[in-house]
């Protein structure tokens, strides 16, 4: 992947120049083009001795182009700008409050000449009173390219197809177009660094790494691959941070479509937005995964839980993970320096900002990590010893009361939504009786009545299964879930932050008691998906 740091920097600079000299090669012939055009309108409207600032192309309104061409509003009030050419009123733009503004109001005021061609638009000649017209039938042109756009793009999006070029990791097939492959050494290096993350360090860190590693960027990569993405003044070799958060957030690399994360503000506003969760649409399966599942939502939970960066590589498993028992707030590392090992602790975050809000407790990391570590073995010995009696333990008392009646639970539900269905009918028939004559008024408000308690009380008990069934099948999904990850492990000798985070969802440290001449203290270890919770007594101190 990495091959020979000096030779890939030559490939890179051979490209840049190439790039460099075609992009020259262009402009030379944009601007022969542009000075051809100034100077056949100049014989036709008398524009001699004015230098060609700038032209629109045909791909872009003026309006657009103002700052990205070097020509401002400022360059107008200044009266470097004598005369505006455009080949018609559209080119100059599509949005009539600012094409109206500039026509009708700026140009006027700095004596700055107008003109469109195939509109017949010359401010110097004479007035044209469908201008405001006009300009508002070119806005109503981009809206309704917009929204074709749009549609097309929904339309896109909605049949499963990818709405992005492939991102790094994947690469377009040769056979077909939409279908996005593994590109396996980029996608290489995107395993490492969701390796990373799991091992504990965050981007900043993981970033540092790999640039010490000289592993190529995204840009760099694509560059070596022949591909040019734009971004020739990119850093080839220096990873930043907010390119690697961008890698462990995308949801692709599990092998899934992800459509819709974001849109545009509007055709007038080219600002990205990005939209609710809610109305992402994800399709599942549609190219080889990268990473797992699994994978992935732990790098996830990791990410809940972020650090700043630390200087040190040495890597806390405990990040985000202990809680404090009085103010329910972090507890943090303490980085004291000169701090011997075994004088590490973790300290509440609100007594370190603010002292009168919370206590001075703190419980050292060897500690911890003591009482944890035997904690978790315990946990894997009863697994293996009786897996059946731990899942009865861990399914609450009324889903395990009741699991036998799930499958009656389910048929129940059926028939009180088919006999809700058939109520609505019912109703539908009455009104229609009742409109018709055939049923008196007093027959059908009686009737109705009855209808419409029965619904009520279907639906109520609908409700009541529809969430009973939810939980006792999430219950015992959430179950299998945590058997299949504590199958991973024998006995765990070593704490990490994969192993942290994929066996426990938090630990709350209490205020120490010395009320007998010793520092007691409680520790509460509660498992995920809250199948166990572990309260531990121990003397942490005098």
């Amino acid at each position: 992947m990495r091959g020979n740091l000096k030779d890939n920097q030559a490939k890179l600079d051979c490209y840049e120049k190439s790039i460099k000299a075609a992009l020259k090669r262009k402009r030379k012939v944009i601007m022969e083009s542009k000075q051809i055009a100034y100077d056949m309108l100049s014989e036709l409207y008398g524009l001699e001795g004015q230098e060609l600032v700038d032209t629109a192309t045909i791909e872009h309104t003026l309006i657009g182009k103002l700052t990205d061409s070097g020509m401002s509003y400022a360059d107008i009030e200044d009266g470097k700008v004598a005369t505006v050419i455009t080949k018609d009123l559209s080119r100059l733009g599509r949005d009539y409050l600012k094409t109206g503004e500039l026509i009708e109001m700026v140009f006027p005021d700095y004596d700055v000449r107008y003109i469109a061609v195939n509109d017949n638009v010359d401010t110097a000649k004479s007035e044209n009173e469908l201008l405001a017209f006009k300009n508002i039938f070119n806005d109503w042109y981009a809206r309704d390219c917009s929204k074709k756009i749009r549609a097309v793009f929904r339309a896109k999006g909605q049949s499963g197809k990818h709405l992005c070029p492939p991102v790094y990791g994947y690469k377009k097939s040769e056979t077909d177009k939409n279908l996005w492959v593994i590109d396996e050494p980029a996608a290489e290096v995107v395993r490492k660094i969701f390796k990373l993350c799991i091992d504990g360090y965050g981007p900043v860190q993981i970033a540092r790494i790999l640039t010490e590693q000289g592993i190529p960027t995204p840009t760099a990569y694509a560059l070596l691959q022949g591909r040019d993405n734009g971004r020739h003044n990119a850093k080839t070799y220096r990873w930043g941070a907010q390119t690697i958060a961008h890698i462990l957030e995308r949801y692709k690399y599990c092998g899934h479509t992800v459509n819709f994360r974001t849109k545009m503000k509007s055709y007038k506003v080219h600002k990205i937005v990005y939209n609710p969760q809610e109305e992402w649409q994800i399709f599942e399966n549609t190219q080889e995964p990268i990473i797992t599942q699994q994978t992935f939502d732990l790098v996830q939970e990791l990410r809940k839980h972020k650090r700043r960066p630390q200087r040190s590589e040495v890597v806390n498993p405990f990040a985000g993970m202990v809680y404090c028992a009085d103010c329910g707030e972090k507890m943090y590392l303490s980085r004291r320096k000169n701090e011997r090992p075994e004088q590490k602790h973790m300290r509440c975050s609100t007594y370190a900002k603010e002292q009168y809000k919370c206590t001075v407790h703190y419980i050292r990391t060897c500690v911890l990590n003591e009482i944890v570590l035997g904690e978790l073995n315990k946990l894997l010995t009863m697994v293996r010893g009786n897996e059946e009696e731990f899942v009865k333990r861990v399914m609450s008392s009324s889903v395990q009361r009741k699991s036998s009646e799930l499958t009656k639970a389910k048929k129940t539900l059926k028939q009180a939504e088919k006999r809700i269905a058939e109520l609505d009918k019912l109703f539908t028939r009455l009104y229609e009786y009742n409109v018709l004559g055939r049923l008196s008024d007093e027959r059908f408000t009686m009737m109705s009545a009855g209808y419409e308690e029965e619904q009520a009380k279907l639906k109520a008990t609908v409700a009541e299964l529809t969430a009973f069934v939810e939980t006792a099948e999430q219950k015992s999904s959430d179950v299998t879930a945590f058997l299949k990850v504590v199958h991973k492990y024998e006995h765990i000798e070593t704490l990490t932050p994969e192993i942290m985070h994929e066996l426990i969802d938090k630990i709350i440290v209490h205020e120490p008691n010395k009320s007998s001449g010793k520092r007691v203290q409680d520790i509460e270890i509660h498992f995920r998906f809250d199948v166990a919770v572990s309260t531990i007594s121990v003397e942490t101190g005098k």
